[in-house]
């Protein structure tokens, strides 16, 4: 009635804070809207042009990753046996001295190198790397090791750089190990809807029938394992009908005459047995594709399922892509553009106990020496070879859920005799950790400034300011470190302020600062294309290396050599997915649990009736690595 709305309390104001999303690794921008010291909404920011003016289902669910009832409220320390789900409630300063206590025990018996650090992808976590560093181990891993490093790897030994998709311009897209469409990438995501829109023709390879699939010009359900074959055979055709710009090829590629006399083998006939895949229809693509460059592209990704040689996979395509003259090139591949963050410096002490290198150095060639790999750093402290490990610090990381062959990773954690996990919520290793600190969300917190790249769009600096007081006792990653560092013997290492830790990074670009605040970005008028026209790339040759000269040293195959999947009869192969909806193992999320309460299992029909299975069964995945 019109007496009772008179009478009504008045609402209190909405405002609205900038603030960069952490639902993913994009980072998409965001303007929360908060009433009553409560976040209620979650816009897009429409300044942010890497995201295109969207966020997507996740982002928009992190309201609920905010007030999840599930959240760490207090410093838990284990009480009966890993994994028994006993713990008792600590105060932060009982925490923190009973980690410096663990830590130093660890680094007098077994030297600094004796823990492990696992930062994940946060804008928080370089200052577990720096108290890595300072602390003195040289044994720090993050989830990347298990996600994007194969294919960085692959275009840093080719082109010297990791590139950047110029989707939106691009007239013809091969988009083989990525689905962008539910494994979201921005500006990719949208920017490849927008360019069929525009002409450009989509051609997907993938065993599934994905999204992505959906939405390309033409699908090929690839024989899973066997992509090099494709793009072997599609650069034999480009090579043999001398496809490719000739001045490009003599200015910037490397191994041409080399390479060419290699994939003579490779023909689009061979391929077709392998890839089953029609040998006109590779000869056809390769022509169009070539007709398209530069304006077109082997698309990059990040990830795929992996194998053995998932670097040289990658580099197929890499050389693939070399070979269209696409390189820094409206609509095809683009080299990383000058943001100007600089990481501040800081001194880092010399321990003389320390051993000689990292507990996974020299066991694969190639290795990202400050990332290392988790798988064999696991082995290595399984084996405790060449020395061991006993304590493990991880953050935002759940390599429990994450890393493949779960038991492993148990068998690992029996090595340890500490380990400290800060997380948000109870994750699977949090949980068979010895010590859990609560973190707060990224709504909560203050972070520092992060250089973000995406396609012809983004070279742009943000960090994020909190929109909310942090809940519960959860303690930021600077502050955890900021504390042991005293306990430690090394407060002058985390002697400053974050607004002072900024203000060093901006250093270079100190109007970055006051764009950051008024708009929740900052963009670097940086040169778009034609970076490296005039200059040498970041290879041994300068060039871009279709024959690795630094692989054939080391005794490694200088190009691609294709090695059939092998699979027993009888089994399957599990190619891995993603869904639009979550992101890894940040699963606990009510709003998003509507659009998928559980995991699904995709089977050929044929296979699926062999098993006597039917659509909606539920059904147990087992390998010999476990279930």
């Amino acid at each position: 009635s019109t007496a009772h709305a008179a009478g009504a309390a008045p609402q209190a104001p909405v405002t609205s804070h900038y603030t960069v999303c952490d639902m993913c690794f994009n980072r998409c921008g965001m303007i929360a809207r908060v009433q009553n010291g409560r976040v209620v909404k979650l816009d897009p920011n429409p300044k942010f042009l890497k995201s295109r003016g969207m966020i997507c289902a996740r982002g928009n669910a992190a309201v609920d990753h905010l007030y999840d009832p599930n959240r760490l409220k207090t410093p838990l320390l284990r009480k009966g046996a890993r994994g028994e789900g006993k713990w008792q409630q600590l105060t932060w300063e009982q925490a923190l001295d009973h980690a410096a206590e663990q830590f130093t025990r660890i680094a007098e018996k077994y030297t600094r190198c004796g823990v492990m650090f696992s930062p994940g992808s946060d804008m928080q976590s370089q200052f577990l790397i720096r108290f890595a560093e300072v602390f003195g181990s040289y044994n720090v891993t993050s989830h990347e090791t298990l996600c994007l490093l194969s294919k960085n790897r692959a275009y840093l030994d080719t082109f010297g750089e990791t590139p950047f998709a110029d989707v939106l311009y691009s007239k013809y897209i091969i988009i083989s190990g990525a689905n962008p469409l539910e494994a979201i990438i921005t500006p990719d995501t949208i920017d490849l809807m927008e360019a069929r829109k525009n002409g450009c023709k989509i051609v997907v390879l993938d065993p599934r029938y994905t999204k992505t699939a959906a939405l390309a010009d033409e699908w090929y359900a690839i024989r899973p394992g066997t992509d090099m074959a494709f793009f072997l055979a599609l650069t034999n055709v480009i090579i043999e009908e001398r496809l490719y710009d000739p001045d490009f090829a003599e200015k910037m590629l490397f191994g041409l005459e080399e390479y060419a006399a290699h994939v003579r083998q490779y023909t689009p006939e061979w391929a077709a047995e392998e890839c089953k895949i029609p040998a006109e229809d590779i000869r056809r693509i390769a022509r169009e594709i070539a007709a398209a460059a530069p304006a077109a592209m082997i698309y990059p990704g990040r990830r795929s399922s992996d194998y053995e040689d998932s670097t040289q996979i990658r580099r197929s395509m890499a050389i693939a892509n070399a070979l269209l003259s696409n390189w820094d090139r409206p609509g095809g591949i683009l080299a990383s553009r000058e943001v100007g963050v600089r990481a501040p410096y800081f001194d880092v002490p010399w321990y003389d106990d320390n051993p000689e290198d990292r507990i996974d150095h020299g066991m694969a060639p190639g290795l990202i020496h400050h990332e290392g790999s988790f798988k064999l750093m696991r082995d290595a402290i399984i084996k405790e070879e060449p020395y061991p490990i006993r304590g493990w610090f991880t953050f935002k990381t759940n390599f429990m859920q994450t890393a493949a062959n779960r038991n492993k990773t148990l068998e690992m954690l029996r090595h340890l005799d500490f380990v400290v996990n800060a997380d948000i919520v109870m994750s699977d290793t949090a949980w068979y950790s010895d010590l859990v600190l609560p973190s707060p969300s990224f709504l909560e917190r203050n972070d520092p400034v992060s250089a973000l790249q995406g396609s012809s769009a983004c070279a742009c600096a943000v960090w994020r300011d909190a929109v909310v007081p942090a809940m519960h006792e959860s303690r930021d990653m600077l502050w955890i470190c900021t504390e042991l560092s005293k306990r430690l013997g090394f407060p002058e290492s985390f002697d400053f302020t974050l607004d002072e830790y900024r203000k060093s990074q901006l250093e270079s670009i100190p109007e970055a600062f006051e764009a950051i605040k008024a708009d929740g970005v900052y963009y670097n008028p940086s040169k778009v294309y034609g970076i490296y026209f005039d200059s040498p790339l970041k290879t041994q040759a300068k060039k871009i290396e279709l024959f690795n000269q630094r692989y054939a040293h080391e005794g490694l195959d200088p190009m691609p050599v294709y090695k059939a999947p092998r699979r027993k009869e009888g089994t399957f192969r599990l190619v891995v997915g993603r869904t639009a909806f979550f992101t890894h193992s940040n699963t606990n999320n009510a709003l998003l649990i509507e659009f998928k309460d559980e995991n699904t299992l995709w089977m050929h029909p044929r296979s699926a009736a062999r098993q006597g299975l039917k659509d909606g069964e539920m059904v147990e995945v087992a390998s010999g690595a476990g279930k």
